[in-house]
């Protein structure tokens, strides 16, 4: 009886642990990862850091966007952790987007934060919250984003977490993105578990 109380113990210990590794994590080692699409600027990967700073021509020809970095992950329900450092930038956006446009969204710039649904056929987004959040220079942020039903938790270092609700945060996300305008952004430890 010991050994089968033993055995289910190990069993149920290593199924836990399986569920909180990451489905999909990049340590930014790998150059030419299949998931990963940079675009927008001369993307660098360095000890487990990507760095980009903006170029002022290519941000005029794809029309005032900057430097992205776009994760091929179809995912429903999952979270997202990541780090970023900003250097003279002047905003900083997380985005979830579905097959037919985006999905949710969060945009760091000046002192705020601006918190956005997007309903599925509707053109505009709508405002979901609005948190006063400074964006420092040279600091490091890790950020944890939690998409569950029609909810997103955002946290913020240790200084920051809320949750949002609205109903189109529901629908199945074909890829996430990190993007910035202006100044360098470097960003690591970026994963994915759902």
């Amino acid at each position: 009886m010991k050994i089968v109380s033993l055995f289910l113990t190990i069993l149920f210990s290593t199924a836990v642990l399986a569920d909180e590794k990451p489905f999909f994590k990049d340590d930014f080692s790998n150059t030419d990862l299949k998931q990963r699409r940079a675009s927008r600027g001369d993307w660098k990967y360095v000890n487990g850091v990507a760095t980009c700073t903006q170029d002022d021509a290519l941000f005029k020809k794809f029309q005032d966007h900057g430097p992205i970095i776009f994760y091929d992950l179809p995912t429903t329900d999952s979270t997202i952790n990541f780090s970023f450092k900003p250097e003279g930038v002047k905003s900083v956006v997380f985005t979830a987007n579905g097959e037919k446009g985006h999905v949710f969204r969060f945009v760091l710039s000046n002192d705020l934060m601006s918190v956005r649904a997007f309903p599925p056929g509707d053109a505009k987004s709508i405002a979901i919250g609005q948190e006063k959040f400074p964006l420092r220079s040279g600091e490091w942020v890790a950020v944890e984003v939690k998409l569950q039903g029609n909810k997103a938790t955002v946290k913020l270092g240790d200084a920051f977490e809320k949750s949002y609700e609205h109903a189109s945060l529901s629908r199945p996300k074909a890829n996430l993105s990190v993007g910035f305008s202006y100044g360098t952004l470097s960003v690591k430890d970026f994963s994915v578990q759902k």
